[in-house]
């Protein structure tokens, strides 16, 4: 009895160490096992009495693994909003570029377009200084008057009445003008006498010889500038006189009308024809 009571302890002991009943003595010779080292772990038990079952496990993995899927979700999240982001900058870069490409393909055009019109407007203003400088020749050249020819249309004392000789005279200056333009005719008239009777005759024949142009050769009146000096000669007649400085002018002592033909140098050169006139078609005369 005594040894059953010991051994009863003893047994349930063995059993709750998990060793089975059934299992062979061991020989007193065999070395007992080595003691666990404190280094080593208890292994997790789970379930009921300390067994581990499958459906114990799957919950143990689900929340072993589940902060790492929320932090994977995490980052997916996290990659997806820089993925969209990286998109929403290369989108605005490239729209971004095409308006600068349009403004700089825009700035090109109204660039060449600038050019263009300044290459018209420098030809505009060359043309212009062109004309500019032609109208200025021109304008130097409205007084610019040359001697073409003259004649001496001689009278019987103080009568204004025309010879033969002198019409016949008239009758060629009037024909070397005939359709040209850019002319005009002084009309000096001389006559004997001092004072205002020399004044009034010869006054009658330049009235005479410009009557005779008008009525027989229609020679506009405008073209006809004349002047009566009496008993005076011009300073162009006296001109180169070696006495004229220190004796009396000379005086005149027949009645005469001495008419000169100036041409304007811009109907000479027929470049520009006077106001309202059309280009010289005459032979040109030295």
């Amino acid at each position: 009895m005594l040894a059953s009571a010991v051994g009863i302890p003893a047994l349930a002991q063995t059993q709750a160490a998990g060793t089975p009943q059934d299992a062979p003595p061991v020989a007193q010779s065999q070395p007992p096992a080595p003691p666990t080292t404190t280094s080593q772990q208890p292994q997790a038990r789970e379930g009921f009495w300390g067994r581990v079952n499958p459906m114990a496990r799957k919950k143990w993995v689900r929340r072993q693994t589940d902060p790492i899927n929320d932090r994977l979700n995490e980052l997916d999240g996290l990659a997806a909003k820089n993925a969209k982001d990286i998109q929403d900058v290369d989108a605005r870069a490239q729209a971004g570029i095409k308006q600068a490409q349009s403004s700089a393909d825009a700035a090109n055009q109204t660039a060449t377009a600038a050019g263009t019109q300044a290459q018209q407007a420098s030809a505009t203003a060359q043309g212009a200084s062109g004309h500019l400088d032609q109208i200025n020749g021109t304008v130097n050249g409205l007084d610019a008057y040359h001697q073409v020819t003259e004649a001496d249309i001689k009278f019987h004392g103080s009568s204004p009445v025309l010879t033969a000789d002198a019409k016949t005279q008239l009758d060629a200056l009037a024909t070397s003008v005939d359709g040209q333009h850019g002319y005009i005719l002084e009309v000096e008239a001389h006559a004997p006498g001092n004072g205002s009777v020399g004044i009034q005759s010869s006054q009658r024949l330049a009235e005479a010889v410009n009557r005779y142009l008008v009525t027989e050769h229609n020679i506009p009146v405008y073209r006809l500038h004349a002047v009566a000096l009496g008993n005076s000669i011009s300073a162009d007649a006296t001109s180169g006189t070696p006495d004229q400085t220190t004796a009396k002018p000379p005086r005149v002592r027949t009645s005469s009308v001495h008419i000169r033909l100036m041409e304007n140098s811009l109907a000479a050169s027929a470049t520009v024809p006077p106001q309202g006139a059309a280009a010289t078609t005459g032979a040109e005369r030295p």
